[in-house]
């Protein structure tokens, strides 16, 4: 089956059992396509596989088209994923008003699983028709401006797949597992924290897999209170503002605004800043021993920092 038909299929069939959500519009992508190649001028400056250098359809409709839905898909996504941790760690007031609002069935572990699932279909599938549409416009489209677009989907259509909410979404799944998941969704979310390199794995497809690294690049060792910058690399909280030269008890938000991610350099990824909440609870509860040497560690240093922190606060308001 083609995949324009199979992402139909799924659209009619699985998409809506999610309401509210958006989708990439693939066929009529492809259509833009067409019609650019129909329209085309045939010179010698713009052979039959480019566009010209300045191309109506590509630049001004097909690529800003294509970016605003690969937005709406990363914000329902994440929406979507944002929701169902706070029905997980929702708790006193807050349960009974998410219960009001959402339905008394929306604390249900077995619910809040197959919602989740749904939520890795979503995502996949529309990672996979963003890939499928840019590799139809390799094949006949070449414009300048159009380059560097796909030069920026490219980055989002990674950030589907590597989303902070997808990794606290596997990690919710791993930690719900004790509470009915059946051993087919066992087999999708998979965690190893007995090799040296600790992994959490979503498989997506029988031929797509997922595999998140969890060791912090700046410790070199299993994250420890994980954050994931804007970029979507996962460090361990106190590493990430020892990186941003902010200590821990101000918290990323203080980060200066040109500060770098440690790991690929770029800007204003503090900001962005996201908590894994899911995922921390998970290392702590299959790695015990390894979170309690950490933990102990990290209120050491802790407790000197936030000395050193309101002595230097205390001194500016002094005037010393």
């Amino acid at each position: 089956m083609k995949f324009s038909k199979q992402f139909s299929a799924y659209i009619e069939t699985q998409g809506n059992a999610v309401s509210g959500l958006s989708y990439v519009e693939f066929k009529r992508l492809k259509k833009l396509l067409k019609h650019c190649l129909l329209h085309r001028p045939s010179t010698s400056l713009a052979p039959s596989h480019e566009c010209p250098p300045s191309c109506a359809v590509c630049d001004q409709t097909f690529f800003p088209l294509l970016m605003k839905e690969v937005d709406e898909v990363l914000g329902c996504f994440n929406e979507g994923v944002r929701r169902l941790l706070q029905l997980h760690l929702a708790s006193g007031i807050q349960k009974c008003l998410l219960q009001l609002r959402y339905g008394p069935h929306a604390r249900n572990h077995n619910y809040m699983i197959i919602e989740g699932q749904k939520l890795v279909s979503y995502i996949y599938m529309n990672a996979l028709a963003i890939r499928k549409i840019l590799k139809k416009y390799d094949k006949i489209h070449l414009s300048r401006t159009g380059r560097m677009f796909k030069n920026k989907l490219q980055k989002m259509h990674s950030g589907l797949l590597q989303s902070p909410w997808l990794i606290e979404l596997i990690a919710l799944h791993l930690n719900l597992e004790k509470d009915g998941m059946t051993p087919e969704t066992s087999q999708k979310f998979r965690c190893n924290f007995e090799m040296s390199k600790p992994t959490i794995t979503c498989t997506l497809s029988d031929s797509v897999a997922i595999e998140l690294d969890l060791t912090c690049c700046i410790c070199l060792e299993m994250v420890f209170d994980p954050v994931s910058l804007g970029c979507g690399h996962v460090f361990c909280n106190s590493c990430a503002c020892s990186a941003a030269s902010v200590p821990t008890v101000e918290g990323l938000k203080a980060a200066d605004y040109g500060a770098k991610c440690p790991l690929c350099r770029q800007v204003r990824v503090y900001e962005d800043a996201v908590h894994l909440t899911e995922l921390g609870t998970l290392i702590r509860m299959r790695c015990k021993d390894y979170w309690e040497e950490r933990l102990q560690r990290e209120r050491i240093e802790r407790i000197q920092q936030a000395k050193k922190h309101w002595d230097q606060q205390c001194r500016a308001a002094l005037g010393i």
